[in-house]
C-alpha cells in the first residue's frame, strides 16, 4: 500500500495549477493589451493618420486603422483566454469532477446494501485515496456480515439442538458433550463479533 504522504496536497496542488494557467494566460493577454496601446509606435502611427486625415490624403478607414488592427489582436487575446479556460475546465471535469461522479455513485450503491461495488481511480491524489477508504470500509462491512451471518447459523443450530436434547428429557453423558461443545463454539463466535465492534466507534447515549 503506498504511503498517504504520496498522496497529501496532490490535488490542491492541481487546483493551484490549473487557476495559474488561467491568470498566467490572462495576464500575458492584460500585458500585451497594455504595451500596445501605450507603445510609442501606435501613439505615433495614429498620430500620423489623424494628420494625413486632417489634410484629406487618407480617408476614414486607413485613419482608423490601427485602432482596427489593435481590436484584432483583442479579439485574438480573447481568444486565447477562452482557449485556456476550455482546456483547463476539460482538465478538472476529467481530473476531478468525474471521478467524484463516480465515488457518488460508487457510493449510493454501497449505502443501498451492495457492496459488490468498488472505486476505481486512475490517480494519485486525494480522490483515490478517499476511494481506497471506501472500498477498504465496504471490505470490512463484508467481514462483518459474513462473521455476523455466521454466528447466526450457529445460534440457530445451536437453539435446534438445545431444543432436541431438551425435548428428549435425557441427557447423557454423549449429548451433554456435544452440547457443550455448541456452546463453546458459539461463545468463540460471539467472542470474535464482540472484538469486531469493539473495534467501531458506535455512537451511543449514556444514560444518566
Amino acid at each position: 500500500m503506498k504511503n498517504n504522504k504520496h498522496f497529501r496536497y496532490t490535488l490542491q496542488r492541481t487546483m493551484i495549477i490549473y487557476f495559474l494557467l488561467v491568470g498566467f494566460a490572462s495576464l500575458l493577454v492584460g500585458v500585451e493589451f497594455i504595451l500596445d496601446t501605450h507603445s510609442s509606435r501606435f501613439e505615433n502611427e495614429l498620430l500620423a493618420n489623424c494628420e494625413q486625415y486632417n489634410n484629406g490624403n487618407i480617408d476614414s478607414d486607413e485613419f482608423l486603422a490601427p485602432v482596427d488592427k489593435l481590436r484584432s489582436k483583442a479579439v485574438l487575446m480573447i481568444g486565447i483566454i477562452l482557449l485556456v479556460m476550455i482546456i483547463v475546465l476539460t482538465m478538472f471535469v476529467k481530473n476531478i469532477t468525474e471521478p467524484l461522479q463516480h465515488m457518488i455513485e460508487v457510493s449510493r450503491e454501497i449505502s443501498k446494501g451492495d457492496l459488490n461495488h468498488s472505486i476505481r481511480i486512475e490517480a494519485e491524489n486525494e480522490l483515490a485515496q478517499l476511494g481506497g477508504v471506501i472500498n477498504e470500509m465496504a471490505s470490512n462491512l463484508q467481514e462483518i456480515l459474513l462473521l455476523a451471518r455466521q454466528m447466526c447459523r450457529s445460534g440457530e443450530r445451536f437453539v435446534s439442538n438445545a431444543e432436541i436434547l431438551i425435548g428428549d428429557g435425557d441427557i447423557d453423558g454423549s449429548k451433554a458433550l456435544e452440547l457443550k461443545a455448541e456452546v463453546r463454539k458459539l461463545h468463540s463466535e460471539i467472542a470474535m463479533m464482540q472484538e469486531v465492534i469493539e473495534y467501531f466507534n458506535i455512537y451511543t447515549v449514556e444514560h444518566s
